[in-house]
């Protein structure tokens, strides 16, 4: 483990867990065995991470917040408050699947998930895409989608700042425009 890590001593971490410098695990959270977290992350109280999650860096993890098995977090991700990931579409405490039958999801880098949200297995969410708080993900969410609702569905494009777009996929806020490509929008600038 890196000694660069400040983990509080309320908190459990099982066996094989790397950390990358700088990540700091707040009380009461739980590591579960194989988890992958990146540099400069932050976990807040009562985190759960599941087995073989893999975390990117400078990724923040508020309280609360439950990651399971089969999902990959990518760099720089917001996960608020008590929002939590699945990880089996067809869950029987009598028939239980294995963790070899875990249904995968995938975060890219810079979304932002709400307070209480839920997000499906079985979904990808685009790179800074923004899910509002308490909102229920059951399909893929493209980049740069504001997903609003239950289930959640497409409210507009926001920025990597964060910001609503304008209907002409300008940032009124850093300056930011971008285009439409392939179904889906891209930056066309790195500010």
């Amino acid at each position: 483990m890196n000694t660069s890590v400040s983990i509080h001593s309320s908190s459990v971490v099982d066996e094989d867990v790397f950390f990358g410098n700088g990540t700091e695990i707040w009380h009461f959270c739980h590591i579960s065995k194989g988890a992958k977290i990146g540099s400069n992350c932050r976990l807040g109280q009562n985190v759960f991470i599941g087995e073989g999650v893999i975390i990117g860096n400078g990724c923040k993890l508020q309280n609360n917040v439950s990651v399971y098995s089969g999902v990959t977090i990518e760099d720089e991700v917001f996960c608020g408050p008590s929002c939590v990931f699945t990880n089996d579409l067809t869950p029987r405490a009598k028939f239980p699947k294995g963790s070899a039958n875990y249904v995968k999801t995938l975060v890219k880098t810079g979304a932002s998930i709400g307070a209480n949200a839920t997000i499906v297995c079985d979904t990808t969410i685009g790179q800074s895409a923004m899910i509002g708080a308490g909102a229920v993900v059951t399909k893929d969410v493209p980049d740069y989608a504001l997903m609003l609702g239950v289930p959640a569905k497409f409210a507009g494009y926001v920025c990597k700042c964060g910001s609503r777009l304008s209907d002409k996929f300008e940032c009124n806020v850093c300056g930011r425009t971008y285009h439409t490509e392939g179904g889906g929008l891209k930056c066309n600038s790195e500010i």
